[in-house]
């Protein structure tokens, strides 16, 4: 990811980026919820025309297909074949999702094809599929030098901040938002040394409310408005820890959802 201070013009520029085609209920609930809080920034896609489009915007993504909605068999086959042989999207790593067992069909994505990123059989169970995914993920790299992903929110009027500090209120806008801390601006002159604990920092995304302690990690060099702050991860509980999460997913999503395509 880059670094911490509201200025990136899109998510997670380092690492790359996921998606999920037509994602089967099952996944999108508690799959997609894993993929992100282990560090892979990932998106759902729900047209397979405009997937071709977004595919073509990030070649250097990784696709997972579920062959089991919309197109059948061999419209699947031709799409997929279409997307791996297309100079524009020939660089994306596909994978396949399907509750389907039979046997030719995977020797068929495997051995004929040679889908890079491997036939995930959802009958095996969530735990399994998304063990399976996250190695696919791991072998081709996919979360970059990226520790955390950071949703970039300079935009949304939704997430903000207040503290008390020496008596007085701030209140602030965040910027960018990761499980590690945030940026945020607050256009109040402020006096905290580095380092500092500021207690019961509340931030208010999208409706929901955080109350937690932070570390005062200074100001931006270019903009002192812009302060940057850590979470202590001892103090952070871990039903904030999920909102910040969803947050996080909610805020991929509408990026992705939100691009022009033509």
């Amino acid at each position: 990811m880059q670094n911490t201070g509201g200025q990136a013009p899109e998510p997670g520029s380092r690492g790359k980026k996921i998606f999920l085609l037509y994602p089967h209920s099952v996944i999108h609930d508690q799959m997609l919820n894993i993929l992100i809080m282990s560090g892979f920034e990932t998106y759902t896609l729900g047209d397979h025309k405009r997937a071709i489009k977004i595919l073509e915007m990030f070649p250097d993504s990784i696709v997972f297909i579920n062959i089991d909605e919309r197109l059948n068999e061999k419209e699947w086959e031709t799409y997929i074949r279409n997307l791996m042989e297309s100079p524009k999207t020939k660089t994306v790593k596909i994978g396949i999702l399907s509750y389907n067992q039979d046997i030719k069909l995977m020797e068929k994505y495997l051995m004929d094809i040679s889908v890079p990123c491997g036939y995930v059989q959802l009958k095996l169970g969530i735990n399994e599929s998304t063990k399976i995914i996250l190695g696919a993920l791991e072998a081709n790299e996919a979360r970059g030098m990226r520790k955390n992903i950071r949703a970039f929110c300079e935009d949304d009027n939704n997430a903000n901040l207040n503290f008390k500090e020496k008596n007085s209120l701030y209140k602030g806008k965040i910027l960018d938002i990761s499980s590690a801390g945030l940026a945020a601006k607050i256009p109040d002159v402020i006096e905290i040394a580095v380092n500092s604990v500021i207690k019961e920092i509340q931030l208010k995304l999208h409706g929901v409310l955080i109350m937690t302690d932070m570390v005062f990690m200074g100001k931006r060099r270019d903009n002192k408005e812009i302060c940057i702050m850590l979470f202590d991860p001892a103090k952070l509980e871990q039903n904030h820890k999920i909102a910040i999460y969803q947050f996080i997913k909610q805020s991929l999503q509408r990026y992705i959802d939100h691009l022009k395509t033509g």
